[in-house]
């Protein structure tokens, strides 16, 4: 009888079936790879043609606007007193107007030939040229601006049906978004850049008497001198900001306003050539930890009134200085520009529920939101009892001083002197306010306020209630040691 061996056949019967396992795992793992490699540039490749569609289709509406202003260029020796006593004004005939040129971008919003940019590039203009991406050049004219929103509609002439653009909806956009840039910068046409949404609600410095342009969009995406007044738009093609600023010497830093601001201010532009703005009728102002001590609060949150304006809503509802604002429409607000930004937004003539904190309890008023009205500027000044403690030197308003502050009436005390490095002095006061109030007691008198004085203690938050070019607000203070 025959024994056969077969262990050793066995073996190769199970390594085989194992080693074609592998090896078709093997060139799965392969082939899934190469797909992905493939749908990854399929996909490269469809984003790519996505960024070149809607720069096609967006650019034909993406206009470049050339600017003339004529400048009067005086005589260097013109306003030269000792030149003028030798030689008269002979020299005047040297003053000559030259033209000063300009370029920005902007975008049609319809068929009438309704251009959006900013109101910088269009400011005083003369002269107007609007080209279009296909050559063809229009006279503009400014039908409306706005200096505060930055913000202006140029009107063209045209019987061809123009391109326009989509509005999007700036409301919702993301930090990370991708965004693309349409202008003209240096006068380049059609120029397409692309970035991200850097950040949101930026406020920046105009450099025009210390305004400020709030909420804006931040991005990388490169924009220079030529593009304000350009759209930026989200992945759809829609826009949702119009470019407008870049820090000087920064790399990756540009500023757009959001569309959704624009919307609220075409109409107006249009149909009024300005801008109404939703007004309260108060002077605000942070709530710090100082305030909320003074004010009983156990945290500090909420807006200080700091004046309620004469004949305004917020007067006519029965809101008071020292109400601390906490709510609009259900809403909380704790900043300044949070309750801006929410009156804003309600239309003019609609009705507002503002809840208040008031001596400790919460009241709600119904205000009907009206138009703001031009503003009154105010000046400053005048002199004399000291205080170590405080750093403010204060006197008796007097009716001179009263006039020549602008008070309503006599009263309060008018500050003469803030000592250098004082807590005062950290906190912006200077000479000519008015101390209407100090922790909540109105100042009628010196001997009132060394009365006040008296009773504090180093370190000790002193509320001041201060009028300063027709406006009051808050100011604590923290009260020094006497050396």
């Amino acid at each position: 009888m025959i024994r056969l061996n077969l262990s050793k056949y066995k073996k190769k019967m199970i390594l085989v079936p194992m080693l074609i396992v592998f090896l078709t795992l093997a060139w799965t793992q392969v082939i899934a790879a190469e797909d992905q490699l493939n749908n990854e540039a399929f996909s490269l490749e469809n984003f790519s043609m996505s960024i070149a569609e809607i720069a096609e289709r967006v650019g034909p509406a993406v206009v470049n606007v050339d600017t003339v202003r004529m400048v009067t260029q005086q005589s260097p020796f013109g306003n030269d007193p000792i030149f003028e006593r030798f030689f008269g004004d002979q020299f005047k005939e040297y003053s000559r107007t030259i033209p000063q040129k300009g370029t920005g971008s902007g975008f049609i919003i319809n068929k009438e030939g309704y251009i959006l940019t900013n109101e910088h590039v269009v400011h005083r203009a003369d002269e107007i040229k609007v080209t279009m991406a296909d050559g063809r050049e229009f006279t503009g004219k400014v039908i409306g601006s706005d200096q505060t929103s930055d913000l202006a509609i140029v009107k063209i002439e045209s019987d061809n049906n123009l391109p326009i653009v989509e509005l999007g909806d700036s409301e919702g956009l993301r930090v990370g978004e991708i965004v693309i840039a349409i202008g003209n910068p240096y006068g380049l046409q059609q120029t397409v850049t692309m970035g991200v949404v850097s950040a949101k609600g930026r406020n920046i410095p105009a450099g025009i008497a210390g305004q400020v342009y709030r909420n804006f969009i931040q991005t990388d995406t490169a924009i220079n001198p030529g593009n304000s007044g350009g759209p930026l738009l989200n992945t759809k093609g829609e826009v949702i900001g119009v470019n407008t600023a870049i820090i000087p010497y920064a790399q990756g830093i540009g500023f757009a306003i959001p569309i959704n601001t624009a919307k609220r201010n075409i109409d107006d532009l249009i149909n009024l050539g300005r801008v109404r703005r939703s007004w309260l009728g108060v002077y605000i102002q942070e709530v710090t930890p100082e305030i909320a001590e003074q004010f009983n609060l156990s945290e500090a949150k909420g807006v200080l009134v700091g004046q309620v304006i004469e004949d305004s809503p917020a007067e006519d509802s029965g809101i008071l200085r020292g109400d601390i604002i906490i709510k609009v429409n259900e809403k909380e607000v704790n900043t300044p520009a949070e309750l801006q930004e929410k009156i804003r937004s309600i239309e003019i003539g609609n009705t507002a529920n503002i809840e208040i904190l008031r001596d400790g309890k919460n009241l709600s008023f119904n205000v009907k939101i009206d138009e703001v009205p031009t503003e009154n500027e105010g000046e400053s000044a005048k002199e004399k009892v000291f205080s170590v403690q405080t750093g403010l030197m204060v006197d008796k308003v007097t009716k001179e001083i009263a006039q020549e502050l602008g008070l309503p009436r006599v009263e309060g005390l008018v500050i003469t002197e803030v000592i250098p490095g004082s807590s005062a002095d950290d906190r912006g006061l200077k000479t000519g306010d008015v101390v209407l109030e100090a922790n909540r007691i109105e100042m009628s008198s010196l001997q009132k306020w060394n009365d006040m004085i008296s009773t504090l203690k180093p370190e000790d938050t002193l509320l001041l209630l201060v009028y300063r070019d027709y406006h009051t607000y808050y100011v604590p203070i923290k009260v020094e040691k006497v050396d």
